[in-house]
């Protein structure tokens, strides 16, 4: 269970406002459902902004109800839709979107994306004075200030369940199989889905890759008769075709291999309890400091602590952990 801080409430609001923005993750919706009941259970309306940003700026909103939220917790995606806003990144039309809230009533609001959406967040609050808390909602779980964010541990499952699924393939043939997982600048959908699955090797966006370096590496194992699951998990990284790269060089050495791209399957499903639970509290959070005056913030999670984190910070760094993939290294001979 997270320990959700107990906060004094110093002010009430009329209304809020939530939105999802950027890549849709499994379990927005539960967030979306905890902003929404937390904020009506204490008096205050709650408007839903359809399509992210792009809907804030074009007055694309709704009024919530509780049983507007009603079975939403078990969907995947997102019940407001969402977008990758560019108009966003711009001052003027930021102002144009504070003028829309006030206009609608609306004196706060919870943003719920990744990177993207914490960074229009930040300046949006910045520049405005409304106050925003942002939730981390991204399956890579690349966001700083927190070690889990909305949609990760789904992801990560619809990855194992696939590649359990593949390896009978592999192991039926003798062959090897590259699966691409997303992860275009972090390599945490791959670590973790590679020690899961007991991958023969892990590639990430963190630590450069010389195809023909992995390739020799590779076919020289398996002759040695090292690494028996046939799986290769490849993070996606910035650019597209390291993956066909690596399997014609595989080829080349005389291995059959096989490339197998799972998508946005690992966007998409019904959230695993952790995403729905974690997805939960930080939405009652993000409302609880909202009440305690608290503004620029992202709920992150530290092992089981909800805290909040500067929006500043948050966007201003990087987020990365080499533990686990040292782990990771010790697992593959």
């Amino acid at each position: 269970m997270y320990s959700l801080p107990e906060l004094e409430a110093v002010r009430t609001f009329d209304a809020i406002g939530v939105l999802t923005s950027g890549g849709d993750a499994p379990a927005m919706n539960a967030a979306i459902r905890a902003v929404v009941r937390t904020a009506l259970n204490i008096g205050i309306k709650v408007y839903g902004i359809h399509r992210g940003y792009s809907g804030l700026i074009t007055d694309d909103m709704r009024r919530m109800s509780s049983s507007s939220v009603s079975n939403i917790i078990q969907r995947g995606g997102t019940i407001l839709k969402s977008d990758r806003c560019e108009a966003f990144k711009e001052a003027p039309t930021r102002r144009r979107a504070a003028e829309i809230l006030k206009q609608n009533g609306i004196q706060a609001l919870v943003a719920i994306g990744g990177d993207g959406t914490l960074t229009g967040a930040h300046l949006f609050t910045e520049e405005s004075g409304i106050p925003v808390v942002g939730l981390p909602g991204s399956i890579d779980n690349d966001i700083y200030g927190t070690d889990d964010s909305i949609g990760f541990d789904t992801a990560v499952n619809t990855a194992i369940g696939a590649i359990d699924r593949i390896r009978d393939t592999a192991l039926s043939h003798e062959r090897l199989f590259l699966v691409e997982v997303m992860g275009r600048n972090s390599g945490f959908i791959a670590t973790q889905v590679g020690i899961a699955c007991g991958a023969e090797m892990i590639l990430i966006p963190e630590h450069p890759t010389v195809v023909e370096s992995i390739g020799y590496t590779l076919v020289s194992n398996r002759k040695a008769g090292r690494g028996s699951s046939g799986i290769i998990v490849v993070a996606e990284g910035p650019e597209p075709g390291l993956t066909g790269r690596l399997a014609d060089q595989l080829r080349f050495f005389g291995e059959e291999a096989r490339v197998c791209i799972l998508g946005h399957i690992q966007r998409g499903g019904s959230p695993t309890g952790h995403d729905r639970v974690l997805a939960s509290c930080m939405g009652i959070t993000a409302v609880n400091y909202l009440l305690a005056d608290y503004s620029d913030i992202m709920i992150g999670s530290d092992g089981r602590q909800l805290m909040p984190v500067p929006l500043q910070d948050v966007i201003k760094y990087r987020k990365h952990d080499p533990r686990l993939y040292k782990i990771a290294l010790q697992l593959h001979k």
